[in-house]
């Protein structure tokens, strides 16, 4: 029971971090405003592992190097922690292909919780703050939705076709991935 409470432990604590880092790394690359609640939440539980990084690694072009290798770095870090933890012999190449697929993972959580919860708040209340930076930051998986999918008598379905692809991404594409290559 121990055992379990810790792994459940480390992969929580590993997630959430990972999650954020590809947070800060989507709302980075997508431009959208750290002046508002959620932005300043993520830099300011990431700040202490992204600002000495980003003295070693640049950035290129739009892409936050540092953060989306830091992200990287804490599901390998996780992916050893919990081999070790139960005994399994060390695999250093099939831990980076899960750290990999596990940061795919959180990118496609980011956009899938973000797309989710702009939804909700389009029906409860669409002048809330976060609406604005929820909707910058899901537009890379939208705006293409949205000049392929017209609206219908002003629904816009686009949000809904989105998370039905999102989660075909998580529940089947990124599965097969992680088990197809080892």
């Amino acid at each position: 029971m121990l055992g379990d409470m810790t792994l459940f432990l480390l992969k929580t604590i590993f997630g959430i971090l990972t999650f954020l880092l590809v947070l800060r790394f989507l709302m980075q690359w997508t431009r959208t405003s750290f002046q508002n609640p959620l932005g300043q939440m993520t830099m300011a539980l990431t700040d202490f592992i992204v600002k000495p990084t980003r003295k070693l690694i640049r950035p290129v072009r739009q892409w936050d190097m540092s953060t989306l290798l830091l992200a990287l770095l804490t599901q390998m870090i996780l992916l050893c922690l919990l081999s070790t933890l139960i005994g399994a012999p060390p695999a250093p190449l099939l831990w980076l292909w899960q750290a990999i697929i596990g940061v795919l993972g959180q990118m496609v959580d980011v956009f899938f919780y973000g797309i989710l919860l702009m939804a909700i708040l389009s029906w409860v209340n669409p002048y809330s703050p976060i609406y604005g930076v929820l909707n910058q930051l899901t537009s890379p998986i939208l705006d293409p939705l949205r000049r392929v999918l017209p609206a219908i008598q002003g629904f816009d379905f686009s949000a809904l076709v989105a998370l039905i692809l999102l989660q075909m991404v998580s529940h089947i594409v990124l599965p097969n991935l992680a088990s197809s290559i080892f």
